[in-house]
């Protein structure tokens, strides 16, 4: 099978949400000795892309959103080993929280975020979905993270992004990390509107804004093994 061939058929599975056909295609890839963020971005992110704007336009349903999440969470947890083995000799960049406000239980790009920040050198701490502003606020205080990531798909839920940076502010936490914001609902042009830091249009944007942050602002770090933490607090 050709590499073009392979991520058709990831961007396909994703689409339909054929989730056991999912990761196969991930094993395959993994078999091919494919990078697992080019397999990422140019199969399974391509259907992703196309389940995201048939949503929006109404042909999608939030079943289908699910059914998308579960086939791109069964191709991570293939790559997930292979992303954190190739960097454990790279020097730590930075930590990142990341989870989806409040109201809102999807994860999808989120997930996508975290594996490739930590594929990029990144600790990262997921908080998960549905997270409350005083549980970001908690993270920050207690974690000190580098960088603080929210995730909105829902319009209804971007305001609950704004009380997280209220809340920041409230506790004289707001200068202690970067906030940047992401999902299927949030633009530039809110992210600018409620102070963040950055908007993250897609992972790989995620990724080089996070590189960018580092780069001007990293703590002293050993060598670790960057690692997703899956963690609710």
């Amino acid at each position: 099978m050709q590499e073009q061939e392979l991520f058709a058929k990831m961007s396909h599975t994703i689409l339909k949400g054929e989730i056991e056909e999912a990761g196969e295609l991930a094993r395959k890839a993994v078999e091919m000795k494919i990078d697992p963020i080019v397999a990422v971005n140019n199969g399974y992110t391509k259907g992703l892309d196309e389940v995201g704007r048939l949503f929006r336009t109404g042909e999608y349903f939030l079943p289908d959103l699910v059914a998308a999440g579960e086939a791109m969470k069964h191709a991570l947890d293939v790559f997930d080993p292979f992303l954190k083995s190739r960097k454990t000799e790279k020097k730590l960049m930075g930590t990142v929280v990341l989870g989806t406000v409040e109201g809102d239980f999807h994860d999808i790009g989120k997930g996508i975020v975290g594996s490739m920040l930590v594929a990029a050198g990144f600790e990262v701490i997921d908080l998960g979905v549905n997270v409350s502003a005083q549980k970001f606020l908690n993270a920050v205080k207690e974690l000190k993270p580098d960088i603080l990531g929210m995730s909105a798909l829902l319009t209804t839920t971007m305001p609950n992004q704004k009380k997280v940076i209220e809340l920041l502010e409230e506790a004289q936490e707001r200068q202690n990390v970067k906030v940047m914001v992401g999902g299927a609902a949030v633009t530039n042009k809110w992210a600018m509107e409620i102070s963040a830091d950055a908007y993250g249009e897609d992972a790989m944007a995620a990724v080089t804004v996070s590189e960018q942050f580092a780069a001007t602002s990293v703590k002293n770090q050993a060598n670790l093994t960057p690692t997703i933490n899956r963690i609710r607090m």
